[in-house]
């Protein structure tokens, strides 16, 4: 045998019993079989075999068991982003002539992607108000095949009632998908959230997260997943999965596992810092409305405190039970003019201009209301909008961020 032909066909193989706090990285498109025997019998959807890189390694396993444990479901699914989790149940699930119903607050490229994709094939769409359980029952027709829901919703943070909205979809046996990347698995049960012990089924159907968001922490990883407790959606997530070749990299998949196990200690501390910012700028003239979840006077609080908060009551402005993550929107006086909105959020230093959250850094992102939704909110007040999310930063140097931009934005007026 010539010597580059020993090379990659050497024989030694390491022993197996090597155990240390991470797993290996186990990255391949090729998977060896012993004999054709097992080529033709190994089955990956069940996780009892590997067939192909694209279908699972132990690294990916590994780490869709974890996301089992983390949500409380039975099947996981990994996917290269959160938008693709999102896409991909919709592709599963869906045909020419359905029709799905999504919360007019819900996170935008769902929307587009309903708008645009969903839409040239044939797949119709309602937009619901998700604070109206009302609006969802009165939107679910003969077509109506699946209920997005989003528990708080996208950028403003308005919390739904989720128990009643789920009841309704039950009612009209309607599956129900949701968007959990703010919940985490950490501030509710996405699949044990409804409190009449006499149901078959206590939560929703699905559960989509964006590990981009806290269980990777970094702000350096693109990744989403799907969850189930239902083993015949899972074999119908598992087959279109596998039919579109939606994949992820071993390399991400160790960097989400590494970080797993501190999402509590990291959703915690954020959430408590997030608090802290929302308190201070509830004492700031300039700022008409603070949007947080545990802030008393923000729409749904109530519904968040009976999910999250174990229904405690508190007469503080801003809820210290439960777990609320780490955004917040501020809604501006409406004297204050867009581009003075634009001034404040360019004169920040340790928030940054950037889209996503939950990584170590601050970011703010400016956004127009008017031009994300087809209804009017009337628990929102008119002016400009930015979104904060909190980073690992002391929360005395955010608000003193916050303070020196407020400074001289107001110098103006």
């Amino acid at each position: 045998m010539k010597p580059d032909t020993a090379l990659i066909h050497h024989g030694y193989v390491a022993p197996q019993d090597f155990q240390s706090p991470q797993i290996a990285v186990h990255k391949a498109s090729s998977v060896f079989f012993p004999h054709v025997k097992a080529m033709r019998e190994r089955n990956w959807l069940d996780k009892t075999g590997y067939t192909y890189g694209l279908h699972g390694t132990p690294t990916t396993f590994t780490l869709e068991e974890r996301l089992c444990q983390l949500e409380g479901a039975k099947h996981a699914l990994l996917l290269p982003s959160g938008l693709a989790a999102l896409a991909q149940v919709n592709l599963a699930l869906l045909k020419s002539g359905d029709e799905i119903l999504i919360p007019d607050n819900a996170y935008a490229p769902l929307k587009s992607l309903a708008e645009a994709e969903l839409a040239h094939w044939g797949i119709t769409h309602q937009y619901y108000d998700p604070m109206n359980p009302q609006s969802l029952a009165e939107s679910i027709g003969p077509q109506t095949r699946l209920v997005w829901l989003e528990a708080p919703g996208s950028v403003t943070l308005e919390f739904p009632d989720l128990p009643a909205l789920l009841r309704i979809c039950q009612s009209h046996g309607v599956l129900t998908a949701l968007d959990n990347t703010w919940g985490a698995g950490i501030a509710f049960s996405a699949f044990n959230c409804l409190p009449d012990d006499s149901l078959d089924q206590r939560g929703v159907d699905i559960s989509v997260h964006a590990l981009t968001k806290y269980p990777s922490g970094g702000g350096d990883v693109l990744m989403g997943s799907i969850t189930t407790c239902r083993d015949d959606l899972a074999k119908r997530l598992k087959l279109s999965h596998m039919r579109l070749g939606f994949g992820v990299g071993g390399n991400d998949a160790e960097l989400v596992l590494r970080s797993l196990p501190s999402i509590g200690m990291r959703y915690r501390a954020q959430d408590a810092s997030c608090r802290r910012v929302a308190a201070w700028c509830l004492q700031q003239p300039a700022i008409a409305q603070v949007l947080h979840p545990a802030v008393a006077s923000s729409p749904g609080h109530a519904h968040w405190r009976d999910l999250c908060a174990q229904g405690l009551v508190e007469d503080a402005p801003v809820h210290s039970g439960g777990a609320a993550a780490s955004l917040l929107g501020l809604r501006f006086h409406p004297r204050f003019k867009p581009s003075q909105v634009d001034d404040f959020c360019n004169r920040l230093t340790c928030f940054k201009l950037g889209y996503s959250w939950a990584g170590p850094i601050s970011l703010a992102v400016p956004y127009d209301l008017k031009t994300m939704r087809q209804m009017a909110d009337p628990s929102l007040l008119e002016g400009g909008y930015v979104r904060l999310s909190i980073g690992w930063e002391a929360a005395d140097d955010l608000t003193e961020d916050l303070a020196q931009a407020l400074a001289a934005f107001t110098q103006e007026n």
